[in-house]
């Protein structure tokens, strides 16, 4: 069955158990969407499996699915607008797009200036390095070292776990969170902590790179979407999630792009 067989089965699913639309009246991000007739949703594309993109400027990966499905829901056109880890709640609060996704962590900070959707998966922080440092690199104590090269994505929460606990080892910020990967392979740095998620895709797609610790990563957080502080539309995406869960949609378009 073609994906978009399968996306088509999906909206249509989700079609015939949607909610009433008065349910949602007093939402101005909803009143947005209905009068432009699209939702627009940020991501940075640079973070496999949620989001990247390919040579030829279309979006791929787990939340490009998602987000398909979202719009489907609400009879909307799909539009993605770039965004930065580093500009990612700025331009939230500019009103450059209407939901973030792309593997957003739920932070206090984050919190503090916007609403998140019930989460779609939990993660934690974990390394990856080349193979042959595998045992070296499996603990925090073991990376934390003089001489260790330790490179980072600057702006999310990857620096922030970097800058909190590596006090020995030099940090290399590397502004180009596509491409941080191959710094590691080249020998130009040592290792990276970032989501256990990432570190199981870097190790299947790139040669002589492993994921050190994956299932005992060293902290514990939600992904879930990023929201403006609208109660209506935070209560129409969780409603939409929710339906999507009971008929087992989103556990499908999760295992599809961790395999």
């Amino acid at each position: 069955m073609t994906r978009i067989r399968v996306l088509a089965i999906l909206f249509l699913i989700l079609a015939l158990s949607a909610p009433a639309s008065a349910r949602w009246e007093g939402s101005p991000t909803l009143e947005r969407i209905a009068e432009r007739g699209e939702i627009r949703v940020g991501l940075t594309g640079d973070y496999k499996p949620f989001s990247w993109e390919e040579p030829e400027g279309t979006f791929r990966g787990l939340d490009v699915d998602m987000a398909e499905s979202l719009a489907g829901d609400l009879d909307a056109r799909l539009v993605f607008v770039r965004t930065s880890w580093p500009t990612l709640m700025e331009d939230l609060a500019a009103g450059k797009f209407d939901i973030g996704m792309g593997g957003i962590t739920v932070t206090e900070a984050r919190k503090a200036q916007a609403f998140f959707s019930d989460p779609i998966l939990t993660d934690g922080k974990a390394p990856v390095a080349r193979c042959e440092d595998k045992e070296r690199f499996h603990t925090l104590e073991g990376i934390d070292q003089k001489g260790v090269r330790v490179i980072v994505n600057p702006g999310g929460t990857n620096e922030q776990f970097a800058r909190e606990n590596i006090k020995n080892a030099t940090l290399i910020l590397h502004r180009d969170n596509a491409t941080v990967f191959d710094e590691i392979a080249a020998g130009r740095a040592d290792v990276m902590i970032t989501d256990a998620i990432e570190t199981r895709i870097v190790e299947r797609d790139y040669d002589g790179l492993c994921a050190t610790n994956p299932d005992a990563p060293f902290t514990q957080a939600e992904k879930a979407y990023l929201l403006p502080q609208d109660a209506v539309f935070k209560a129409r995406v969780d409603d939409w999630l929710g339906r999507l869960e009971a008929i087992g949609a989103s556990q499908g378009i999760i295992r599809k792009w961790l395999q």
